[in-house]
């Protein structure tokens, strides 16, 4: 399992969620409380260079017309889908060892995926579940 600490550092780290998470429940805590918007502009830069790319995954888990409206946080539903996203790329980082392996794992189909891409099928939690199982038989040399 990935640890909360590696996901709050795709959020953003201590810089963008104002504290250190280091557990699942303080982590959860500030899902529920609602993330920094940075959070989620961090995470999609995360995945892609290029600001349309970014702007593309952002308006997947935030309409842009919402986004805007926001003042400083996300809502709780929001949040999740941003946690979510960046604990698919946590756990892609750490059994890739590279952001820029992670990144091409993420975002290139996968047979076990029926050709969509781990990112694609991370919007629902059931989809994060078996980007993050191909992740683990990856980590285990088994075959995914």
């Amino acid at each position: 399992m990935i640890t909360p600490n590696r996901i709050a550092d795709v959020l953003g780290g201590t810089q963008v969620l104002g504290r250190r998470l280091s557990s699942v429940s303080a982590l959860n805590e500030a899902v529920s409380q609602g993330l920094p918007k940075a959070a989620l502009r961090l995470t999609a830069g995360r995945v892609y260079e290029g600001k349309a790319e970014q702007r593309q995954l952002m308006n997947r888990i935030v309409p842009e017309a919402t986004f805007k409206r926001r003042r400083d946080r996300l809502s709780a539903a929001e949040s999740e889908r941003t946690e979510r996203i960046a604990r698919v790329i946590a756990n892609a980082e750490y059994v890739w060892g590279s952001r820029e392996d992670a990144r091409l794992f993420v975002t290139t189909p996968h047979p076990a995926l029926r050709g969509k891409t781990p990112l694609e099928v991370s919007m629902t939690e059931l989809g994060a579940r078996q980007a993050e199982e191909i992740l683990d038989k990856i980590f285990h040399g088994l075959p995914a």
